[in-house]
């Protein structure tokens, strides 16, 4: 079945889950670290949570439904990988227990992309 990528990420932003919101409003208009985040954005075909285009890196907060879409998700973060694209995923669990886990996460993305930019020795 068809459908429009941009149409259904549109959709998913008018619902997202109390997770998602909660990341996003500490995510938006560059309010962590000054890096530019995108919500439920369109990335070489699929819908991604969030996606800083800076630091190619997306974030996933996995719901009850990625319960039923474990080979999906799996095969997915495997193409979009190939790209040089990294994924954080943390569950809807470890969002509302303590959201500062997502952000030491991304605090070690942000630490290892420097790394790698450094030139060697």
């Amino acid at each position: 079945m068809y459908y429009n990528k941009k149409i259904f990420s549109r959709e998913l932003r008018k619902n997202s889950t109390c997770e998602q919101k909660l990341v996003w409003e500490k995510l938006k208009n560059r309010q962590y670290k000054n890096l530019k985040f995108r919500r439920q954005h369109v990335l070489q075909g699929f819908v991604v949570d969030f996606y800083c285009h800076e630091l190619k890196l997306i974030l996933e907060i996995d719901g009850k439904i990625h319960e039923k879409q474990k080979e999906y998700d799996y095969l997915r973060q495997i193409l979009i990988e190939e790209k040089g694209i990294r994924f954080i995923r943390v569950t809807n669990e470890e969002t509302n227990t303590d959201i500062n886990v997502l952000f030491h996460r991304i605090k070690e993305a942000i630490m290892d992309s420097s790394s790698k930019n450094q030139p060697a020795p």
